[in-house]
């Protein structure tokens, strides 16, 4: 089976080690760049992202990665977005009102108003119709947000922290989760193997 080229978009804002590590154990080639080139001639591109939503867009906007981002996802390269890298798929999040997200799905991203924020730890996610890559298996959390999808088609599972919210969405060549899959531990390896071999 051909290994893909695999890049991890470095914008300054995520964990690229633990998702370079997870790689390496799968044997899957892969960069850590933000080469406008070499990451429009991957085969598979990764966007890590953790922290503030504001600072996110900021790098991204400072790297003028937004439209080149926009572009790529436009023209169909395999997507995978995680963490913050899906929340800033969407146009807002109350996280930083005023700034604007790469609007590449509609809705916003709002934080929890019950229990202890961030969220942290191993949570099941129950997958949708709209799902390719997940089995319904506990994943690694860490977020205080969560997305709001205008378009409940493109959810791909949920999961509960003390309401049901939006754990990963899919739509034709764009998959992005909310938790960790570089992190949890079995259920992240399959998902790896599933997103980056699956046709």
């Amino acid at each position: 089976m051909k290994k893909p080229k695999t890049v991890i978009i470095d914008y300054g804002a995520g964990n690229v080690r633990s998702l370079g590590n997870m790689l390496t154990f799968l044997d899957v080639p892969y960069k850590i760049t933000d080469d406008k080139f070499v990451i429009k001639n991957a085969d598979r591109i990764i966007f890590p992202g953790q922290g503030h939503f504001a600072q996110a867009m900021e790098k991204l906007n400072s790297k003028d990665m937004t439209p080149f981002i926009q572009d790529i996802v436009s023209n169909g390269k395999v997507f995978l977005g995680i963490c913050l890298g899906l929340q800033v798929l969407f146009e807002t999040s109350e996280e930083a009102p005023g700034t604007q997200g790469l609007g590449i799905f509609e809705g916003n991203v709002k934080k929890f108003q019950a229990g202890k924020t961030p969220q942290i730890g191993w949570n099941k996610i129950k997958t949708t119709k709209n799902n390719s890559y997940l089995n319904d298996d506990y994943f690694y959390f860490v977020n205080s947000f969560h997305v709001c999808p205008k378009c409940a088609d493109i959810i791909s599972s949920n999961a509960n922290y003390h309401i049901d919210f939006c754990a990963s969405v899919e739509y034709k060549n764009i998959t992005a989760v909310q938790f960790h899959p570089e992190k949890s531990s079995n259920a992240g390896i399959n998902f790896f193997k599933n997103w980056l071999y699956k046709e």
